[in-house]
């Protein structure tokens, strides 16, 4: 249920991260070693792994104009304040942030938020609107304003079930606009 194409820069971790659990089957890559793997985690660093994709969750959802229960995006606060950056200079005398620990998740994704912060495009980082979904998507839309993971999925269902309720409210609050079902004519000769 996603796009297809990833975040750009360092937003593909923060995007692969949240995308571990699937919200609607429960099922975590985390549980899995090839899923830790794909983060440098051993298995005592899953809670921390979950707390902090959570909070990434959040503040996706947040980009998008969502709230949900859980954690608030202010959460990451906390998460990243134990992922200090350090500022480096190459040769020819362009800075940038590295993480002063790189072998630790929570300091490449503080790397990757900062760069994404810096550049414009953490806030493009969102969470699908649909409850059973919540998928971390890139929004490449000219407006910044998409709100599903996928308009073919999570979109179209969420418009047939806006149509639906719309169709039902018209037809209880206004019954000559539906025409009345035909009685059977299994009594007539």
């Amino acid at each position: 249920m996603n796009d297809k194409a990833l975040a750009p820069g360092g937003l593909a971790l923060v995007e692969a991260l949240v995308n571990t659990l699937d919200v609607e089957t429960g099922a975590d890559t985390l549980d899995t070693a090839d899923g830790r793997a794909a983060f440098g985690l051993a298995e005592p660093d899953v809670p921390a792994a979950r707390e902090l994709r959570e909070a990434l969750r959040a503040a996706c959802l947040a980009h998008a104009g969502h709230r949900a229960p859980g954690p608030s995006p202010a959460a990451l606060d906390r998460l990243l304040a134990d992922a200090p950056l350090l500022v480096t200079v190459a040769d020819d005398g362009t800075a940038a942030l590295r993480p002063a620990a790189p072998d630790r998740l929570v300091s490449r994704i503080a790397e990757a938020l900062a760069a994404a912060a810096a550049s414009g495009t953490w806030a493009r980082l969102k969470a699908c609107e649909a409850e059973d979904c919540r998928w971390a998507y890139y929004d490449r839309s000219p407006g910044g304003r998409r709100r599903w993971c996928s308009m073919s999925v999570c979109g179209a269902r969420a418009k047939m079930r806006t149509y639906r309720a719309r169709d039902r409210g018209a037809a209880q609050s206004e019954p000559g606009l539906r025409p009345e079902p035909r009685a059977s004519n299994a009594g007539e000769a």
